[in-house]
């Protein structure tokens, strides 16, 4: 007898973390809260001017454990299919369960949810604990109360002081339905259950909507369903799974879902519209004064979590790049700050996009974030040939003032006949006041290149400084050693790297470059880089060995990321040691980028997405779902010997249609899938999608 499969999507123990930091968060956009914790954040809402800006800490009403005096067997599932956290607890007499989850549809909701269940006939009466560490204060916003409304509590409050000098302070309001300290089945009951509501949102009167929708989804019995349509929703457009390698997959799946968390919602509210507030290292759940990275959004949204979720979602990518043009302003300012032109994004952003890092010189030389910004909108619109993300969503905005930035910030040096770019922090930030960083130069060419081409599908007349500073910007090569030196005056050798740097030259930046130097690059920096550094780098040196062929040494190096995944429930540490930042969204970004571009070989490229697909020998097949090019949703099946595409439109745009658009394409090749095969899927929208493979 065969006992039933394990479902991939559901992690579930007898006992909670020793260490409450690597409690799984919920999170769902607009609202963060680690699980039992007594704070919760809400995006966009920042305490703190300055360098001292973080998070706000709201108190959470659902900072509440069950207990129960008999002795029962203790299960804690976190499903990954829903959202859905539970505690549930079976003795001989009942069983209980407590249910938590951030809803996905009504983001300005939390939830909870207990159910009593009679196991035998008893005349007596069955009572569990509810033991509450919450209390409706903080140090980061001075509440007060305000009337009851429909049986909840309510309180308000503002921030007490905002990110630069006369700015918004935000306005927090928080109705909740009151929790006693006891809940109990009578003897005439078999079971029971109870909900109570969390709602939070800027205003008195979208507070009061959000807990009276809430109120009305409890009436129809709507609440719990529809949160699981909308996950449901997500995963059916999105999925990323391999067999014959479990923990892998089960990384995998772990890592799409924190993201997916992250992000908003797929459909839009009409009585309440969310402004997306980005995506921060640690995610909603994290960003209080003593915790890492405070909530700000660095480069790491863009570089590092933005192309995973961007190849599934053009709609949830077009909001992370609608939160950096809602930036626009800050970014502006900040360069006047130092005497520069153009956009200058802060390397730590909250709302206003001034630099709130809290460290003067990484938000003086860290300027890579520029070009990681303008890289984004360049993916989005390779990936969509959405022109009015440009055209009415300020994109060209962003784009040109970016290029004017890098042209205002160059110098000129007569012996070399080329630009420089001096003083900067690269993506090794071992290093400091450093010139000529190879990935900093790098980026500002790719980007400076873009400004040239959007201009030209724009109409617009580029400054002819654009493509000179593009095409004579100094990019650090060794002609001898045929590398690339990290930056002016690096000794190849030199130990101490913090985290890829030079290897992002290949992926994302897809320099032009001879095997020969990719391979250089990958085994000089391999060598000298920190074993303890931040998890995301070894995704892509594995990424790179996957560009080369060697899929076993790339899978190798894809292994120690497993050191910086936390058990029971998926969440990730920045530090293979468990230190530094938790529910670290950066590490997952890197690590799916490893497999959903590393395995299939995936490029997003100007003319065509491009696909060499390559398998470890561990990993028997790889099926990536929901695939989003130019309108069309494609469906990879990798194996062994073969690769399965299934290409299809949105449903709402094939509806009424009497042909199904779909196409199957199948390509078989005689040799295994250990050697590279390429292939490309033109840029444009024909009725048919053909592949080349050659």
């Amino acid at each position: 007898m065969t006992s039933d499969p394990v479902d991939p999507y559901i992690f579930t123990s007898d006992s909670l973390p020793s260490d409450p930091r690597f409690m799984p968060p919920l999170t769902n956009g607009l609202l963060g809260w680690r699980v039992f914790d007594p704070i919760m954040h809400m995006g966009g809402v920042y305490n703190g001017e300055g360098g001292t800006c973080h998070r706000g800490n709201i108190p959470c009403p659902l900072a509440v454990q069950m207990k129960i005096a008999e002795v029962g067997r203790h299960t804690y599932k976190l499903d990954m299919h829903t959202g859905v956290f539970s505690h549930s607890v079976v003795t001989p007499r009942f069983e209980a369960a407590q249910v938590l989850y951030a809803h996905r549809q009504q983001t300005n909701l939390l939830v909870m949810e207990v159910l009593l269940k009679r196991s035998e006939t008893s005349t007596e009466p069955v009572t569990i604990q509810l033991e509450s560490s919450f209390k409706p204060q903080s140090d980061d916003i001075v509440f007060q109360s305000a009337p009851d409304y429909k049986g909840g509590r309510h309180v308000f409050g503002q921030t007490v002081s905002s990110e630069v000098p006369g700015g918004i302070r935000p306005f927090v309001h928080l109705i909740w339905t009151p929790i006693t300290s006891t809940l109990t089945l009578s003897p005439d009951q078999s079971q029971s259950s109870w909900v109570f509501l969390v709602a939070v949102a800027g205003s008195d009167e979208s507070v009061r909507l959000c807990y009276e929708t809430g109120l009305g989804l409890i009436d129809t019995g709507d609440l719990r369903p529809s949160h699981l349509r909308s996950w449901a929703e997500l995963w059916k457009g999105s999925s990323i799974e391999v067999e014959g390698a479990e923990s892998l997959n089960r990384a995998l799946i772990g890592c799409m879902f924190y993201l997916l968390s992250s992000f908003p919602s797929l459909r839009e509210e009409a009585n309440a519209p969310v402004e997306f507030g980005g995506v921060s290292p640690g995610g909603l759940s994290n960003g209080s004064k003593e915790e890492d990275y405070h909530g700000h959004v660095f480069w790491d949204q863009d570089t590092w979590m933005y192309p995973s979720v961007a190849l599934f979602y053009p709609r949830l990518a077009r909001a992370a790049l609608e939160y950096r043009a809602g930036t626009i302003e800050g970014a502006r300012a900040n360069a006047q700050q130092v005497g520069y032109k153009g956009l200058k994004f802060a390397w730590e952003s909250a709302v206003m996009g001034r630099d709130v890092c809290p460290e003067d010189i990484y938000a003086e030389q860290e300027l890579h974030i520029n070009g990681d910004v303008v890289l984004a909108f360049q993916q989005y619109f390779y990936l969509t040939q959405d022109l009015e993300m440009f055209r009415e969503g300020r994109g060209n905005e962003v784009v040109w003032g970016v290029a004017d930035y890098w042209v205002s910030r160059v110098t000129w040096d007569p012996t070399e006949q080329q630009y420089h770019i001096k003083g900067v922090i690269p993506p090794d930030e071992y290093y400091f006041t450093v010139d000529n960083s190879v990935f900093t130069n790098a980026v500002a060419q790719r980007s400076l290149q873009f400004a040239v081409e959007l201009s030209g599908l724009l109409g617009h007349t580029p400054p002819p400084a654009w493509q000179d500073v593009a095409d004579k910007i100094k990019i650090p090569f060794d002609p001898e050693l045929k590398y690339h030196p990290e930056f002016d005056g690096y000794t190849q050798g030199e130990t101490g790297v913090k985290q890829a740097d030079v290897v992002l030259l290949g992926y994302p930046l897809a320099m032009s470059m001879t095997p020969e130097v990719r391979r250089n690059d990958l085994e000089a920096y391999e060598a000298v880089t920190d074993p303890l550094g931040p998890a995301m780098t070894w995704g892509m040196f594995a990424l790179g060995w996957f560009e080369l062929g060697d899929a076993e040494r790339a899978q190798k190096l894809l292994q120690k990321c497993f050191r910086n995944i936390q058990k029971p429930f998926q969440v990730w540490s920045e530090s293979a040691d468990g230190s530094g930042c938790v529910n670290f969204l950066t590490g997952m970004g890197g690590f799916l980028q490893a497999v959903l571009f590393g395995y299939t070989g995936f490029r997003v490229q100007k003319e065509h997405l491009a696909f060499a697909p390559l398998l470890p020998q561990e990993v028997d097949a790889l099926s990536v779902k929901g695939v989003s090019y130019l309108g069309n949703e494609m469906d990879w099946l990798i194996k062994s010997v073969e690769v399965s595409v299934s290409v299809r439109k949105p449903a709402e745009e094939e509806s009424g249609s009497q042909a199904p658009s779909a196409l199957q394409v199948r390509c078989s090749w005689a040799t295994r899938l250990r050697e590279r095969r390429r292939g490309r899927i033109p840029n444009r929208r024909p009725k048919s999608v053909r592949m080349r493979i050659s």
